[in-house]
């Protein structure tokens, strides 16, 4: 069922499913995705769960934020939902994106359960190479207006960003972009060791966006964590390999 509410002028639109008299488990998709995006993992909780399905400010029926959000942000803004809504100690999974509002959440708030699906979180360790493009594309936004005009800087900037910058970043509008460049240099964990939860952490061993090395590190610094790992599936685990994953979410929620 699609809903809509206001929290703080921010329209939020989320689907609900399941039996109300069920535990409320929240699903929180990923930078670029929607609702939609978790629905096989909405249809394989439903019988066991009230389910709510958001989608973040910026991302399928939500319009975007009016400011610059962090992880903080938007943290903040689920904790108000909920407590519209009425939702108390909740079951929480986070993918990807999702995993760092999940993350936050759950180190300040009561929650029964935890569940991280290649969940970002641990600000990605940055080669030279990536400073080299970083700061030669800061200095041709510079020069670029300067020695071409406006108007094919403009050009030249947006194909430069479209043949380097990532495919998040690439195909988001300016202000998304500003987000997304802020949140990924965000590292959660110093607050990861304050999450109390039973915490079941599901991940592709071929996952390159998320790779296996930040879960096992998240494995170690949350006191609950436990580390499920699948050979050959990338950064959608659930999606790459459906049946496994279905049986470990509903051994889970169901412990």
């Amino acid at each position: 069922m699609d809903k809509f509410i206001d929290i703080d002028g921010q329209k939020v639109h989320y689907t609900e499913s399941g039996d109300p008299q069920r535990p409320p488990l929240v699903l929180m998709h990923g930078w670029g995705c929607n609702t939609t995006t978790l629905a096989s993992i909405e249809n394989a909780a439903q019988d066991l769960c009230h389910v709510y399905n958001i989608d973040f400010p910026g991302f399928g029926k939500s319009p975007e934020p009016d400011g610059v959000w962090g992880v903080e942000e938007y943290t903040q803004l689920v904790e108000k939902w909920l407590k519209a809504i009425g939702v108390e100690n909740p079951i929480l999974l986070g993918h990807s994106f999702g995993g760092r509002v999940g993350i936050l959440y759950s180190s300040r708030n009561p929650v029964s359960k935890l569940i991280l699906v290649d969940a970002a979180g641990i600000k990605p360790k940055r080669t030279l190479k990536y400073y080299y493009k970083v700061y030669t594309f800061k200095l041709l936004k510079f020069l670029a207006p300067i020695l071409l005009g406006k108007k094919q800087a403009q050009e030249l900037i947006e194909r430069r960003r479209g043949k380097s910058g990532s495919s998040d970043y690439a195909n988001s509008t300016p202000k998304m972009r500003a987000i997304l460049s802020k949140v990924v240099n965000e590292d959660l964990k110093k607050v990861m060791p304050q999450i109390t939860a039973p915490t079941l952490l599901i991940w592709g061993e071929k996952d390159t966006a998320t790779p296996l090395r930040d879960a096992k590190m998240m494995e170690k610094l949350i006191p609950g964590g436990a580390l499920v790992s699948f050979p050959g599936c990338g950064h959608y685990s659930f999606l790459d390999n459906p049946v496994q994953f279905r049986a470990v979410l509903r051994s889970f929620l169901s412990a």
